[in-house]
């Protein structure tokens, strides 16, 4: 089994467009990986239901967990998502690529 803890960093907690990235990205990974609140119940990490009911705020303490071995990068994906502060006002995230029309 491998584990990975984080704490959320949306300024709004994991409401529901972090939380569609999140699913999406632990739906893509094919691997069963699950979620847990610090005292609470492991749910699956793959079920915007499931996520969005354990009702995470800013700097709320989860574990990432799955029994598959070989799943280590999945969780490691799925921690920078978590981590990740997806509040941040347009002007504040990180740059797109531009292009510039001649």
């Amino acid at each position: 089994m491998i584990e990975r803890q984080v704490r959320i960093g949306s300024a709004n907690g994991l409401h529901a467009r972090p939380a569609k990235l999140f699913t999406k990205a632990a739906a893509d990974s094919g691997v069963k990986i699950t979620i847990e609140k610090a005292g609470g119940k492991a749910v699956n990490a793959a079920s915007i239901l499931a996520v969005i009911s354990l009702g995470l705020a800013n700097g709320d303490e989860v574990t990432l967990a799955t029994i598959d071995d070989e799943a280590g990068a999945a969780l490691d994906t799925l921690v920078a998502l978590l981590a990740a502060d997806h509040d941040l006002p347009a002007a504040d995230a990180a740059p797109a690529e531009t292009r510039v029309a001649v």
